[in-house]
């Protein structure tokens, strides 16, 4: 059961007065502090702080149904192509390893025994190392500008993979592949519950999380074609320079395209800033304390229930993701199928990923509390498909193929996973603190998925399937147990105070101050 935080007495402290300085002002005399032995600020310096936002302004607007569509759609077209397109890089290079295995990298290197494993596990370990120096990053630094230049420096390191020549060289590239990448998708999330209302950031998640399944669609098919072309530079190089000089041109244009909160989103006026900081005063989890990293919300994210269901199934449901990302070519090869052709018949899994997206956004939009269940749905199947490809013999080639294909819904979980951060977690520091645990986890399922899957068990694996079927049994037990962690939790409150008032009105202190979740009476939990 969650910790319970009474409320403080000086809530009844914020007046209209007190709302014109800063954030940080606010947050500490709701804390208990003298505020008179805090240096203030007027509310031109904070309209200056927060771009010509100030935070009174933010409080009183009142924007007409039209504006506030106007505003979303704006922010809709201007952010989610943006983040889309980015993580189809992001998959992409990720899952170029897998496609060298068909195109001869494991040869010209001369890999041996457990050398591919490592490959494909050490990108965890540079993703683990850089997660926390990421979260306090996107806290203290502007995070558009910071995610832009990861981005540039992950496709640079990409092309270096071609330059490799031994195990020791692709392995130390690939580790610095996972530094650069660290940043992007708990990035992605934090930007996602700086623009959106809670009730749509599932949606917004599942869009951006598309470029992934579009990724599963193109990338085989690109490096098809790259596998027909004949130059005395090797396939596989190919692959890795193309795809990492437009990774690094995107990273570029990212840095000046890419907003770092509301307050500074170029392509809004300066109303409509605060008609967007004033539509996310509801989710009652923080939108303007910019800057300031918070060791209570740390140690706060440290002890929450939720955060740890969270990374237990995080933790579970990464090791399928982990060995079938680095193993499914070689698996569908073993099929019976050529290399070339392997390259081909991978990619609907990507479509049926694409499809499941569509329902989860559906689902979310118009039935309440279907987050979680979705989430286990979209496992189950993967958990069929691993049977299918288990128990059929070896002769039904497009049968087991048709395991493979069944397993494209599974990493749709991900972006829901995502949003019940966003959603449910209080507080800037905290919500960085919750994505940099749950990204660790997603690192450590990655890491231990490829080494089950034994090279001696090479092509059928039947050691790396079974962990698999135990990693997604796992991760449908945290995920029911969250869903029951939430309902009591939202129930003792309501219980305790009564219902969650609606709107952001009666709480518009604690948004600015930036509380967390078990610190505000007036918080439910979205699931």
């Amino acid at each position: 059961m969650a910790e319970h935080i009474e409320p403080n007495p000086n809530h009844a402290a914020f007046t209209e007065k007190n709302l014109t300085g800063t954030s940080v002002e606010a947050s500490r005399a709701y804390e208990g502090v003298d505020t008179e032995k805090v240096p203030s600020r007027t509310s031109a310096e904070a309209t200056r702080a927060h771009a010509g936002v100030d935070v009174a302004d933010v409080v009183h607007v009142h924007a007409t149904p039209e504006q506030e569509k106007k505003v979303l759609r704006k922010i809709d077209l201007h952010i989610i192509p943006i983040m889309a397109t980015c993580y189809m890089l992001q998959y992409m290079d990720k899952v170029t390893l897998g496609y060298t295995t068909q195109l001869g990298l494991p040869t010209d290197l001369k890999l041996h025994g457990s050398q591919y494993s490592w490959c494909s596990s050490i990108f965890y370990f540079g993703y683990i190392f850089w997660s926390w120096p990421s979260g306090y990053i996107s806290v203290r630094f502007p995070i558009g500008k910071y995610l832009g230049v990861s981005v540039a420096l992950w496709g640079a390191v990409l092309m270096t993979h071609a330059a490799t020549r031994s195990f020791g060289g692709l392995l130390t590239a690939r580790f610095f592949l996972g530094v650069t990448e660290a940043a992007v998708a708990p990035g992605f999330s934090l930007i996602t519950g700086m623009f959106y209302k809670r009730r749509e950031q599932p949606s917004r998640m599942c869009l951006w999380f598309l470029g992934n399944a579009v990724a599963n669609v193109v990338s085989g098919l690109i490096a098809y074609g790259i596998g027909k072309i004949h130059s005395p530079i090797d396939s596989w190089k190919l692959l890795f320079i193309i795809l990492g000089a437009v990774t690094s041109a995107y990273g570029i244009f990212l840095v000046f395209v890419l907003p770092d909160s509301p307050a500074r989103a170029w392509f809004l006026t300066t109303e409509e800033r605060r008609i967007a900081l004033h539509r996310t005063l509801e989710n009652k989890t923080g939108v303007l304390d910019e800057g300031t990293f918070k060791i209570q919300q740390m140690w706060e994210a440290l002890r929450d229930p939720q955060a740890w269901l969270l990374v237990g199934y995080s933790l579970t449901q990464n090791i399928p993701n982990g060995g079938f990302s680095s193993f499914s070519s070689i698996i569908i090869n073993g099929f019976g199928f050529s290399h070339l052709n392997t390259l081909l018949v991978g990619a609907p899994g990507g479509l049926l990923q694409i499809f499941a997206l569509g329902c989860i956004c559906l689902a979310a939009k118009y039935v309440k509390k279907s987050r979680i269940i979705t989430m286990i749905i979209v496992i189950l199947f993967a958990l069929v498909g691993v049977i299918v490809m288990v128990t059929l013999p070896k002769s039904h080639k497009w049968g087991r193929w048709a395991g493979i294909f069944l397993l494209g819904p599974f990493a749709s979980s991900i972006p829901v996973s995502l949003s019940l951060i966003t959603s449910n977690v209080g507080g800037i520091t905290k919500k960085a603190t919750v994505s940099a645990m749950l990204f660790i986890a997603y690192c450590t399922g990655n890491i231990i998925g490829p080494q089950l899957f034994l090279t001696r068990e090479s092509p059928t694996y039947p050691t790396g399937l079974r962990g698999v079927l135990v990693g997604f049994s796992l991760a449908i037990f945290f995920l029911v147990l969250l869903y029951i962690y939430y309902t009591f939790e939202n129930r003792r409150r309501d219980r305790k105070y009564g219902p969650a008032p609606e709107g952001p009105d009666e709480y518009v202190a604690e948004e600015l101050i930036n509380l967390t979740d078990r610190q505000n009476p007036g918080f439910r939990y979205t699931f």
